[in-house]
């Protein structure tokens, strides 16, 4: 397969300077503002976000260098494979969180629950729409007894 190359669209800023004791997903960062700098040439790709309250954030772990087949994700203490998990350590270091748009200005965008570490590169936005995203009927495989201790819990250095 050919290789495949990303360009960032602009840089994720956080309170978040190192990736030890930092939330593991938005939803255990509720509250914690972020920004993001979009580079000025993709401004003009902003136009009608601010309709729009939340929004996905595609962007590259920057900060991982290699993966792992099988890792010990942070709600469990037993290694499971990489793709039943959301940890950084991935053969594609692409990470996904859903933020929530508090405001543009320009190339800027103020967002909020923000679970990310300063100067990731981000690679796309995406709109969030419920209604696109709605499953009826999902399971939550070995996380289904782990998800109480998602905001109890932060991250560590099991990725660097």
């Amino acid at each position: 397969m050919n290789k495949i190359i990303y360009k960032p669209i602009g840089i994720i800023h956080s309170p978040f300077l190192k990736p030890g004791n930092m939330p593991i997903q938005p939803a255990a960062a509720l509250g914690i503002r972020g920004q993001i700098v979009i580079d000025e040439e993709y401004t003009e790709g902003l136009s009608d976000l601010e309709g729009f309250s939340h929004m996905y954030l595609i962007y590259h772990f920057h900060l991982s260098v290699s993966f792992k087949l099988r890792v010990i994700p942070f709600l469990d203490n037993r290694k499971r494979g990489v793709f039943s998990t959301r940890a950084p350590k991935r053969p594609n270091a692409i990470g996904l969180s859903v933020v929530r748009l508090i405001d543009i200005n320009a190339n800027i965008l103020d967002i909020e629950n923000v679970d990310i570490i300063d100067g990731t590169p981000l690679l796309d936005i995406k709109p969030y729409v419920q209604e696109m995203e709605a499953v009826d009927h999902y399971r939550t495989g070995w996380l289904s007894s782990r998800t109480q201790e998602l905001k109890s819990k932060n991250s560590d250095n099991r990725f660097k």
